[in-house]
């Protein structure tokens, strides 16, 4: 019987451990897609792929390792995001804001990202190749710093 015990406390730990694991908010997801806002959100791991995201209130929302490929982010905020992870492979960020964001670790082959805003976003490790960039900072060294130019 101590046998059968142990081994049904075994089970249900491995299960419980397995589950605990962090992953977005449904509800959030949900209100997302329907009201193109979601501050401060839940979306860790997301599978945002393919979403038509245009002008979306995303600051502050946490975005880590979601899968944003193909998404099309124009005009999106993305202020204060953590991105760190992120797959944004072929994403469309043209006049997205992305100040203060976390883009660590962030893919970005193939996307777009045109008159994008950066201001102190940390961008450590980010993968680029391909990416078409144009008036937009990013930064070589870890983040976007604002040049001032004495006159």
């Amino acid at each position: 019987m101590n046998k059968y015990f142990l081994t049904t406390i075994a089970i249900l730990t491995s299960f419980l451990i397995t589950n605990s694991s962090k992953a977005e908010n449904p509800a959030h997801v949900q209100q997302l897609l329907e009201t193109n806002q979601c501050m401060g959100c839940d979306l860790q791991g997301a599978d945002l792929s393919e979403t038509h995201l245009i002008g979306a209130d995303l600051r502050r929302a946490d975005l880590h390792n979601a899968n944003l490929a193909d998404a099309n982010l124009e005009g999106a905020d993305l202020d204060g995001a953590n991105l760190q992870g992120a797959n944004l492979d072929h994403a469309f960020l043209t006049n997205a804001t992305m100040n203060y964001a976390n883009l660590n670790n962030v893919t970005l082959t193939y996307a777009t990202i045109y008159d994008a805003q950066l201001y102190g976003a940390t961008m450590n490790n980010m993968n680029i190749q391909n990416a078409s960039i144009f008036e937009t900072n990013i930064g070589v060294g870890g983040e976007y710093q604002e040049l001032i130019e004495n006159e």
